[in-house]
């Protein structure tokens, strides 16, 4: 095995390159160290619960034991590797990694004067029982950490919404003009997507899986081995102590049904923003949001003045991608053969890939949310230049009148038509509408007809942080 190092510059994957970075926070979940420090966990907390029955003899030194995991290093990762690989001391090459993680942990145990307990270690155990507790918590971690960057999301749109809740702006249906609304309540209605989705992702979660149950799913050495121990009970209480919720109906493997829950959780939050980050674009581009610009950035190697939406399609991209991997991972690892087969083993080794393309993808849309602000003329300007957006309060006017075709009437006058002021004074003269009706609709505008938008927005602001306060100690 080579200690060459290599630099950002000379990596396969961006993730461990350009984007370093912006990932690191992930790396206690998804790096080879992370994992097989989290197996040397496992392989001691379960000597440790081994330790309580009445019928194994042994009394293992629960600090001392601990101690191996508590101290694993980036040198021990290496070990494990050299096990695996090249082979240790009198230890051939396992070629096998959690052989590789068994054989570490003995070794650790002859240099603490522990060799009484080297028969327990991984007793009665398959690779599996290691392998799906190991990832299990590691990606309940991860996902911890999504969750905070998404709570940061959230508290932006939050900001945004409460400060532009009665921000006049034109919407659009089909790409056309269409019943005005507010800045605020667009992004109120991300908001509030986002933060149901995040409480379904937090369920998620908590209801991760794992298993404990021998090579087919029936603690088959443990029973044969310690027949008067109840090992259903102490693998539902050593999975449960492990931070997950037990599965004894199993084959090898978990089926990870829970998990594939959780990966779909998380890419329909990805879809709720890359939705956000598609109309924050098509805003930027209309130029109803300007954004705060930095000095030292380009947006164009040839046209200078240009100040493109970077993060927000850094973001809808980084998403998407992750979107791709997560629906691979949910439906490819709840498929195995028979009661096992390998070929998740390759497979579950990315699921840090598709964490961290969406982290990427948080943390910039984050940053846009951070540098947009309304450009009011702008938002006044395309207001004024489109009157014929009030043809839905006349025509509703006259149903409230009594007439049933006003929907036909008021088709008549404006479809296709491209009103001004005045044109639409004289649409409003030929309706036939009482002289103090007609004189109210004259007197409202498209900034003037938002319906409940605020009411709607901060409201649903309030719920927001509400929910939001759960996630936050």
């Amino acid at each position: 095995m080579s200690d060459e190092k290599f630099t950002d510059l000379e990596t396969i994957s961006p993730l461990d390159g350009r984007y370093r970075g912006r990932v690191e926070e992930l790396l206690p979940y998804f790096s080879q160290k992370a994992l097989d420090g989290e197996r040397v966990r496992v392989e001691i907390e379960y000597l440790v619960k081994l330790g309580s029955l009445e019928e194994i003899p042994i009394d293992p030194p629960e600090k001392s034991l601990r101690e191996i995991h508590e101290e694993f290093d980036l040198d021990d990762a290496r070990t494990i590797a050299r096990i695996e690989t090249e082979g240790y001391r009198d230890i051939p090459p396992t070629n096998h990694d959690v052989k590789a993680v068994e054989y570490y942990v003995r070794e650790e145990l002859k240099d603490r004067n522990l060799a009484e307990l080297i028969p327990f270690v991984h007793f009665g155990l398959t690779s599996e029982d290691v392998n799906n507790l190991a990832y299990a918590s590691l990606i309940k971690g991860a996902t911890g950490q999504l969750i905070d960057r998404l709570v940061e999301v959230s508290e932006s749109l939050i900001t945004l919404a409460e400060n532009n809740a009665n921000m006049p702006m034109l919407a659009r249906t089909h790409g056309q003009p269409a019943t005005p609304t507010t800045m605020g309540k667009e992004f109120a209605v991300f908001l509030s997507r986002l933060v149901e989705r995040l409480e379904n992702l937090e369920e998620a979660r908590e209801k991760l899986t794992g298993k404990l149950s021998g090579a087919t799913g029936n603690l088959n050495a443990h029973s044969d081995s310690y027949s008067n121990t109840d090992w259903l009970d102490f693998a539902r209480e050593f999975v449960r102590e492990y931070g997950l919720k037990p599965n004894q109906t199993v084959t090898q493997i978990e089926p990870r049904d829970n998990m594939a829950n959780l990966f779909q959780a998380i890419s329909r939050i990805n879809n709720v923003l890359v939705d956000l980050s598609r109309d924050c674009w098509t805003y930027i581009s209309q130029s109803y949001f300007s954004q705060k610009q930095k000095d030292s950035e380009v947006g164009s190697s040839t046209m200078p003045q240009k100040v493109n939406p970077i993060d927000f399609e850094n973001g809808e991209g980084n998403l998407s991608k992750a979107n791709s991997d997560l629906e691979f991972l949910a439906d490819y690892l709840t498929t195995s053969r028979t009661q096992r087969d390998l070929s998740d083993s390759t497979v579950r080794r990315n699921v840090g890939v598709a964490f961290a393309h969406a982290l990427i993808g948080y943390k910039s849309v984050q940053k846009g949310l951070g540098k947009v602000e309304p450009n009011r003329e702008a938002l006044r300007n395309d207001l004024a230049d489109h009157p014929e957006v009030l043809a839905e309060a006349w025509q509703t006017s006259l149903r409230k009148y009594g007439h049933s075709d006003a929907y036909e009437v008021v088709k008549e006058l404006t479809r296709g038509e491209k009103l001004d002021a005045e044109m639409v004074g004289e649409v409003i003269d030929e309706l036939p509408l009482p002289t103090n009706e007609r004189a109210r609709l004259k007197n409202l505008t498209p900034e003037t007809y938002l319906g409940k938008a605020k009411e709607i927005t901060l409201s649903t602001v309030e719920q927001a942080k509400e929910t939001l306060s759960s996630f936050r100690p």
